[in-house]
């Protein structure tokens, strides 16, 4: 069941253009604090994991874990949000990453691996509210610029996840001085960013966008369309095919991203690297996967998300091939291949989740995209937990150039798209 907006929640702001302007400062604000969450976890997760396991087989299960967190509360994120709004459920999810971030904190002094585990299944929770919060920006987007919203809100993530991983060294420094094992150093940083991405939201996102989204929607049934772009919207978005081509886009696009980046500073950290170079190869990763949003937006405003999404599977098999022939002492040659595999994996976002937006209408838009970005945690676990076993069993060359050649299904995904069009 779907509700409408209360009377009081939009009648201060009747006009979507300029609550949309509000609704993206204040995501733009909630996602810098966010992106320094979400990128300090990823980048000693797994090597936490093999510090306590002594096992690098198992030095993929964190990210298993922090997908698998992530589909459970895609789900619930978008019920709530269907419910109640957008506010409540963002700041929900992001209030919940808080509370997992405290738990690995408590299971690295306590050497506690099941503890560990519960923790990150539960900070996984702030992964999946930082990719909800790029629907709420594009809920009272105009159907011609939804990807540039998108775009904005994504790229707010940039700055917090470039500055993220450089600070793993110095936090961990700082945990050592508490009596904290410095590989959880960063996980303070990531609770303390989740809370005030929880408390940016809950006070300052007013008007809540789906809410008024849905109420324009009711007053554009009762006489003309607000937006004439809406139909070329729709065929753009590849009409009633398109939520299960975006999501398809979005999953291959993250299983590949995820396998290879788990398991990069592992293979560096094999080959001699400390923690600070892979900090910084993952800050570069992160920043190729979020600042280069506001072209990508435009590109799929301009092109359509199917050549975007077709540009994504040639992308990621560069990158693919790259990390797997780089050498283990070369720094520069694993960040380009990095940087690569975050562009790639942002063009297929940023166009998938257009094509999907531009399908599915308000009064089911939230549950939609909730059971999408399900299916992207449970790829982005997928992914996370094989990468080790296939490092452990094959090497990490062999990982790379795998998720480089599965990248390649995209291309006839919307090849046979396009042609029923």
């Amino acid at each position: 069941m779907t509700s409408t907006a209360p009377a009081g929640t939009t009648a201060h702001i009747r006009d979507p253009a300029q609550a949309q302007r509000r609704i993206l400062r204040v995501l733009v604000a909630s996602q810098v604090l966010s992106g320094a969450g979400l990128a300090a976890g990823v980048t000693v997760g797994a090597l936490l994991a093999q510090d306590m396991l002594g096992s690098t087989s198992l030095a993929g299960l964190p990210s298993a874990l922090l997908t698998a967190g992530s589909a459970f509360t895609a789900v619930a994120v978008g019920r709530v949000s269907d419910k109640h709004g957008r506010r409540p459920g963002l700041a929900a999810g992001y209030l919940t990453g808080a509370v997992g971030s405290a738990g690995v904190i408590t299971a690295a002094v306590l050497d506690n691996p099941v503890l560990l585990f519960i923790a990150l299944f539960v900070h996984g929770a702030g992964s999946a509210t930082n990719l909800q919060a790029r629907y709420a920006g594009a809920d009272l987007a105009h159907p011609g610029h939804r990807a540039r919203a998108v775009s904005t809100v994504l790229v707010a993530t940039t700055l917090g996840g470039v500055a993220g991983p450089n600070l793993a060294a110095p936090t961990g420094t700082f945990a050592a001085h508490l009596g904290i094992p410095n590989l959880a150093g960063p996980f303070m940083l990531s609770g303390a960013a989740y809370a005030l991405a929880a408390l940016v939201l809950a006070l300052r996102l007013r008007p809540d966008p789906l809410l008024l989204a849905r109420e324009v929607a009711v007053a554009e049934e009762a006489g003309a369309p607000a937006h004439p772009a809406a139909a070329e919207a729709v065929d753009r978005g590849e009409g009633r095919g398109g939520v299960v081509l975006g999501a398809l886009v979005m999953v291959l696009t993250q299983l590949v991203m995820v396998a290879i980046m788990t398991m990069t500073p592992v293979h560096m950290h094999d080959h001699g690297h400390g923690t600070a170079t892979s900090g910084l190869v993952i800050a570069l990763h992160i920043g190729a996967m979020y600042l280069p949003s506001p072209l990508t937006g435009r590109l799929v405003d301009c092109y359509g998300g199917m050549k975007v999404a077709a540009a994504s599977g040639i992308t990621l098999l560069a990158a693919g091939v790259l990390a797997a022939a780089a050498p283990g002492d070369s720094v520069a040659l694993l960040a380009l291949a990095l940087a690569l595999l975050g562009l790639g994996w942002n063009f297929g976002l940023v166009s998938g989740t257009a094509i999907i937006t531009d399908t599915v209408p308000p009064a089911t838009r939230a549950r939609t995209q909730g059971v999408v970005d399900v299916s992207l945690a449970i790829a982005g676990a997928t992914g996370g937990m094989a990468s080790g076993i296939m490092v452990a069993a094959a090497g990490y060359p062999a990982l790379a150039l795998t998720g480089g050649l599965l990248s390649l299904a995209l291309l006839p995904a919307v090849a046979a798209s396009a042609y029923r069009r």
